[in-house]
């Protein structure tokens, strides 16, 4: 089956040149004698391809000198509580904003550890639209305010940075970082799990603004401790360092392709060639907002869904995989992340 057909939502495909280089440096990494997965995490070699690889990241995100960069565990469903545990800092409440079913875990999540306001939700419309901002109740003196960027079971995406004020932007990006240029310094923390544009599973990024290190609640174990890992350069217990090692050459892959606005450049024509096909067919139908729809996650759903099995069926057997909708949603949905080339949406598009 063709490469080009892979649309899973969680874990997605990867770079064929990428996949090809790890393949031949599987066995003897540059000369080394070993895999990347057999060394010493605190060894010359695997250092290197650690540095290596920040370097790369804080350049694809022009991150500032302001914001530490760690490599952690855990995906973001462990962030969902990292993150209240390291970013409470003592203050009554948090404010999160409600956009589909990974806000609303988040929000769940955060509530074991101090008070969540839900400063605004769209689940009146079944998740399929973000809140105006104009309409958001934020408290001025929370903690945080909470968003997640990209929704993947929804499929509804910020188109802009939210503006906040003073209080510190956080953010679930764990679906669409990298896969357009993004203004960190508009943020007190990002975080996301590797495996939607990044890597394999096992890698969790976390970007923080320095300013709000060193205020963790004691219970805070120490692997989840941000000051503590930004102190230890991510190095404060046994990292995932194969992930990290694929990461890095991702990285590198996504520079040689002119980076992030190269990359949303191609994302967008390839989101507006599968849009533009469902919102003229009278077989199919988007139910997302046109104003938040995302680049990444399209879902769709067929007029007569008695039909949904045989289109699945079919689009298996031309290698279309994945493209079963989340149980949550129903339908299909079509993840068109970075290393999706626009062959294979327009091999979806030429199955609708």
């Amino acid at each position: 089956r063709p490469r080009v057909g892979t649309f899973g939502a969680g874990r997605a495909a990867l770079p064929e040149p990428v996949l090809r280089q790890a393949a031949e440096e599987m066995l003897d990494w540059r000369g080394s004698g070993m895999s990347v997965m057999e060394m010493s995490h605190r060894g010359r070699d695997f250092m290197s391809i650690h540095a290596e690889a920040q370097a790369d990241l804080r350049d694809l995100l022009a991150i500032p000198a302001s914001h530490k960069l760690l490599f952690m565990q855990g995906g973001a469903i462990a962030e969902n509580a990292i993150v209240p545990m390291n970013m409470f800092r003592g203050r009554a409440s948090a404010d999160y904003v409600e956009t589909g079913a990974w806000s609303t875990r988040s929000i769940a999540e955060a509530r074991r550890y101090g008070h969540v306001n839900v400063a605004a939700s769209s689940a009146d419309t079944k998740f399929t639209s973000i809140p105006p901002r104009d309409r958001w109740k934020l408290d001025p003196a929370a903690a945080y305010v909470h968003i997640c960027s990209n929704e993947t079971i929804g499929g509804v995406q910020y188109q802009t940075v939210p503006d906040v004020g003073e209080v510190p932007l956080v953010a679930d990006v764990s679906s669409d970082i990298l896969s357009r240029p993004l203004d960190v310094s508009r943020f007190g923390l990002l975080y996301g799990g590797a495996q939607k544009n990044i890597g394999p599973a096992g890698l969790t990024i976390v970007i923080v603004r320095d300013d709000l290190l060193g205020q963790a609640h004691p219970y805070t174990p120490d692997a989840f401790n941000y000051t503590l890992q930004a102190e230890a350069d991510s190095m404060l217990n046994t990292p995932p360092t194969y992930a990290i090692y694929i990461a890095g050459l991702v990285f590198k892959w996504l520079k040689a392709q002119g980076g992030l606005a190269a990359m949303a450049a191609r994302n967008e024509a390839k989101a507006r060639l599968l849009y533009d096909a469902l919102d003229a067919s009278a077989l199919y139908s988007c139910p997302v907002a046109r104003d938040c729809r995302s680049l990444m996650n399209v879902p769709f759903h067929l007029k007569d869904p008695a039909l949904d099995a045989t289109f699945l069926k079919e689009a298996e057997a031309r290698g279309l995989a994945q493209l079963k909708g989340h149980r949550v949603v129903g339908g299909m949905r079509a993840s068109i992340y970075n290393a999706m080339p626009i062959e294979g949406v327009q091999a979806l598009v030429d199955h609708l």
